[in-house]
């Protein structure tokens, strides 16, 4: 973990992050760090933990949606494996379809009707839709 990486994420803990510098990018990134330091079961939970954690202390604990949360999580351990060592600007290098929102990388998973339900917000869902890739 890189100095920078190490600050970011101890300000994400502390909920001292600012949220106009944690965008849908900032969120992959600090996942990605989560996945890369404690490995995909260890950062399921704990990230987990700190984002609400996190929402919480800014105000926002609606934002949370478990869906999204644990299949980024899942691609990224994924991808991660593909480039085990890749610093942060290779990995998003080779994998620039992780940056993407709206559209993204879970609409080829998820539907948006299943991706954006109750239920998807509240607990994991598993994907409707098979990838083509």
């Amino acid at each position: 973990m890189t100095d920078d990486e190490r600050v970011s994420l101890e300000a994400f803990r502390a909920g001292t992050l600012s949220t106009d510098a944690f965008h849908h990018v900032d969120h992959v990134r600090m996942a990605w760090v989560y996945v890369r330091e404690y490995g995909l079961e260890s950062a399921a939970w704990q990230f987990v933990d700190d984002l609400k954690l996190f929402a919480a202390a800014k105000g926002v604990p609606g934002l949370y949606h478990a869906t999204i949360t644990q299949a980024y999580l899942s691609i990224l351990a994924e991808r991660i494996a593909v480039t085990p060592t890749a610093a942060w600007p290779d990995f998003v290098a080779a994998h620039p379809d992780l940056l993407q929102w709206k559209p993204g990388v879970l609409d080829g998973y998820y539907s948006p009707e299943r991706l954006w339900c109750a239920a998807a917000r509240a607990r994991f869902l598993l994907p409707d839709r098979v990838p083509t890739t």
